[in-house]
């Protein structure tokens, strides 16, 4: 198939999307994944960041995609995933600029830990690319508003990773009970994300060969590496336990608020009330002590482990963000209530699909109308690039996906001050608290500043 026969299948396809019958995926006689077996249509991509999801992305989506340029801070990680999603074949970098310099290709996923997704992903719009970026999208709120921005302005293709969005027989068919009206107003949602680990002092140690711990740092503060032995993977302010320390990343309340909340925030928005909360407040616990806004203690893991949290809206609905309780998400509305996670959908609303049920198109339109191929991750980056090809806004797109993570950050501001937050959601700012205001932003680095 040629290149542009390819791009008329996909668009003709993603119109006839939008009355297919199908409960659950999308039937037709020739898969993305078809199209692109053949050598000449498959789809060159540029890996920034070569750890854990970055190889299992691209794992995911090899029937559509050639790997062929990894940039990393990690020499080791380079050469792994080089060996193992190229043979070897692929073109290496510690400067993931110069993947976006190359003209060969137009599709770059941005895995690397969540301080470093910003900055290449507005650089990789710039560089006109699209983007298929790991959640959570952003460090902080006001990193949000620039992405959206030059989104706005380059039309370019930006897919964020909340694949739960394109996990059809549970969290797409719950999204489309809620729009078919089987809860009616919902009243109250739950985003239960489990809470997170401590540790011991971790001691300053030998930077591990081949890992430029200078380029890893980026735009977040200058520090020691530090790395502690035990029974796992170590204790560390680097690879993978990023995720812990407030510098790098939100903790829990981000890394998995960006899938349930994220999930809570779509039923609200398919239900046509509000998105964005005038207050959030509540409880939370940290292994280290905060003054201002700021941990004390430099040398362990510093985000809320524990948290109960209510951001409240306009009209009447309450979001809890909590740790204590089953993983998932609770939607009770005035007609009954749902729950969904990973492993099952349940409910009063549920067991009466039995006698009546969803019409044939429900999840099809919970689905923005778009093309339904595969399921789950495999099945979000079909979307992503189906998307890539007829310029349609994909179903994790950077302005839903914001409207949720802020709810995500506002959170965390909330847990290291301890104190309720007002929002203004239309001018996206916190009212009547000038310190927590200023938590909106952090300074990058020098010599880390976004180019734009």
């Amino acid at each position: 198939m040629s290149n542009q026969n390819r791009r008329d299948f996909l668009r003709t396809s993603a119109v006839a999307g939008a009355s297919v019958s199908v409960p659950y995926f999308f039937s037709r006689s020739q898969t993305l994944a078809d199209e692109t077996k053949a050598k000449n249509d498959r789809i060159p991509i540029g890996l920034i960041g070569a750890g854990g999801m970055g190889m299992g992305n691209m794992r995911a989506a090899a029937d559509y995609l050639d790997v062929v340029a990894i940039a990393d801070a990690d020499k080791s990680r380079q050469e792994a995933a080089n060996k193992k999603l190229s043979n070897g074949k692929a073109d290496v970098y510690d400067d993931y600029r110069k993947i976006l310099e190359r003209d060969d290709i137009k599709i770059v996923h941005v895995a690397t830990p969540d301080h470093w997704h910003t900055k290449p992903v507005i650089e990789a719009m710039l560089a006109g690319k699209d983007i298929y970026c790991e959640k959570p999208l952003t460090l902080t709120i006001d990193e949000g508003k620039q992405i959206r921005k030059v989104q706005r302005e380059t039309g370019r293709i930006v897919q964020v990773g909340t694949q739960q969005r394109s996990t059809f027989p549970l969290f797409t068919k719950a999204i489309a009970m809620v729009q078919q009206g089987r809860l009616g107003k919902i009243l109250r949602v739950q985003a239960a994300i489990g809470g997170a680990p401590t540790s011991p002092a971790i001691p300053v140690a030998e930077t591990p060969a081949g890992l430029d711990w200078e380029r890893w740092l980026g735009p977040a503060p200058k520090t020691d590496y530090r790395f502690l032995a035990d029974d796992k993977r170590g204790k560390t302010n680097g690879h993978y336990e990023f995720r812990w320390w407030y510098e790098y990343s939100g903790g829990k309340l981000t890394d998995w608020g960006a899938h349930h909340v994220d999930i809570a925030t779509w039923a609200l928005s398919v239900n046509g009330q509000p998105t964005s909360p005038v207050s959030i407040g509540g409880t939370a616990s940290h292994p280290v002590e905060y003054k201002d806004g700021v941990p004390q203690q430099n040398d362990r893991y510093n985000t809320a482990t524990a948290f109960n949290f209510v951001a409240k809206y306009a009209d009447g609905t309450e979001m809890v963000i909590r740790n204590d309780t089953d993983n998932g998400v609770l939607i009770e509305g005035e007609k009954g209530r749902i729950f969904v996670n990973r492993r099952k959908l349940v409910g009063a609303p549920v067991e009466e699909l039995k006698d009546n049920p969803l019409p044939e198109d429900a999840i099809q339109k919970a689905y923005k109308g778009l093309p339904m191929e595969e399921n789950e991750r495999k099945a979000h980056w079909a979307n992503f690039l189906n998307c890539t090809q007829t310029r349609d806004e994909p179903i994790s797109d950077v302005h839903s996906h914001m409207k949720m993570l802020n709810v995500c950050h506002l959170a965390g501001i909330s847990a290291r001050l301890g104190r309720t937050l007002n929002w203004d959601g239309e001018n996206e700012q916190i009212t009547g608290d000038s310190e927590a205001n200023a938590m909106l932003a952090r300074p990058y680095r020098e010599g880390y500043e976004i180019e734009m």
